[in-house]
């Protein structure tokens, strides 16, 4: 298993760490740069091309359904679970393939909106609660995704 973080403007990349460490899995930050090395063996570094998906288009290449995914990036989660990888949103929101059409269509009605209106609309503000809610989602998803791989 790997978790991959969508790691531009991730406000939860320690408490990823910090988890995946517990569990002693393997984390992937893929951004477009401005990462600092990590002493920890389990966390590898990609730096991706500059460019709008780069390190979307790199993530969903690379997840498969063994894999964790984080990110807030809607379109990047419906592809990460075409390939059947389990997808939490930094306030501890799981993406499923139930739930992934109406937060695409939500998505697409809110850009409408915003071009309709040509006004800026902005996201709430990260709590702590939700940095509490993604711990205790990340830490349900990675003990689920490790009973169901295939023992070795």
């Amino acid at each position: 298993m790997t978790v991959y973080v969508d790691a531009d403007a991730c406000p939860v990349k320690s408490e990823v760490l910090r988890v995946a460490e517990r569990y002693a899995e393997e984390v992937v930050l893929v951004s477009n740069g401005g990462m600092r090395p990590s002493h920890n063996p389990l966390v590898k570094i990609v730096t991706v091309a500059t460019g709008a998906d780069a390190a979307d288009d790199w993530i969903a290449e690379h997840c498969d359904s063994h894999d964790v995914v984080i990110t807030a990036d809607i379109p990047l989660a419906s592809r990460c679970l075409e390939r059947e990888a389990l997808v939490l949103g930094p306030t501890g929101k799981e993406f499923t393939t139930s739930s992934i059409g109406m937060a695409l269509a939500m998505r697409d009605v809110k850009q409408h909106l915003r071009e309709a209106n040509q006004s800026q609309t902005y996201n709430r503000s990260f709590t702590k609660q939700d940095a509490s809610n993604f711990l205790q989602a990340l830490d349900r998803a990675l003990v689920s995704t490790k009973k169901a791989r295939p023992k070795t």
